[in-house]
This record gives structure tokens, sequence and C-alpha cells, in this order.
């Protein structure tokens, strides 16, 4: 059984939020997929785990186990906010980073991993990254609010993988 460690989910969280949490798409439906996409990218590249937390499938996409209680306590810490707004006549729970994010347990190719995801999912809203995350294949082969197994992301097709060797062959 993977245990998660909460440490790094707590300072994976609060360097998203510090990254994006501002921008006005941005709510707790999308830090969910920025949180997945980190964790399983990561994973995907390195075959080991950032923070091991688990992913329930649900029907917007995957959610982690373990995000409400870290955002209780980044809130409690005074490191983030939450703030209830509306974007586009739907209410948005908001976070924002009133601190600059505790990295220390982060290596450098973790953070990296964090980085290049969030570049690369910023500018989606809640729709577009649920749709994303409906196309990989850990979410697609998942049951219904079950857990999401790691080993799927390499079953990924070339829309969500990130594997850098993914069609390379020897010459």
């Amino acid at each position: 059984m993977m245990q998660t460690n909460i440490v790094k989910l707590e300072q994976v969280l609060h360097y998203i939020i510090n990254e994006v949490g501002a921008m006005p798409h941005v709510g707790k439906t999308v830090l969910y997929k920025h949180l997945y996409f980190c964790d399983f990218n990561y994973y995907e590249i390195y075959e080991e785990h950032l923070t091991g937390e688990e992913y329930f499938k649900l029907p917007l996409g995957p959610a982690p186990k373990n995000f409400d209680k870290i955002i209780t306590k980044l809130i409690e810490d005074g490191k983030i906010e939450k703030i209830d707004s509306d974007y586009f006549g739907h209410p948005q729970e908001k976070y924002l980073s009133l601190k600059k994010p505790d990295v220390s347990c982060l290596e450098g190719k973790e953070l990296k991993v964090i980085e290049d995801t969030i570049k690369e999912l910023k500018y989606l809203n809640a729709s577009q990254i649920s749709a994303f995350s409906h196309e990989d294949i850990p979410w697609k082969a998942t049951d219904d609010k079950e857990i999401i197994e790691y080993n799927l992301v390499f079953y990924r097709s070339d829309l969500t993988s990130v594997r850098e060797d993914k069609n390379e062959t020897c010459d």
C-alpha cells in the first residue's frame, strides 16, 4: 500500500496555487487536475512517486483524496486564503497564496515536472482541463469512484503521455 507524503503534497499544492491560483479561471477543479497531472506525469517519467497521493475517478475527472485536509492546513498556517467567487455564473472556490511556497522537500527534477505540467495546463479552465483528464488512460481505465492506479500511465496515448522516449526507435 502506497503512503502519501503529506509534507510533499502540501508543498506541491502550495506551489501550484502560488503559480496559477490568482488566474481567473483557476478554482478547485482546476487545482485537482494540476495535482493529478504533476503526480502522474512524474510517475510516468521517473517510475517513482512524487507525492504518492491517491486520486479518485469522479465524473469531472481525477480528485485527490487529501485535498481538503491539505487546503485546511495551508489556510490555518497562513500560507493561502480561500475566496468564494463567481466565474461566468458558476460558483468557484479559489485559493490565493499569501506566502512564498516552501519547496525544501522537492528535488530539482520534481520541480521541473511540476513547472512543465503547470506550463502545459495553466490556461485550461475547469471544462477544458476536465475534458483533457477524461482522455487520460489511467482515468478512462478506472471504474467510477475507485482509486486510479499509477501504473496505468504506461498505457497513455500520445495526447497525454509525457515520456520523451515514447516514439524513439533504435537506428
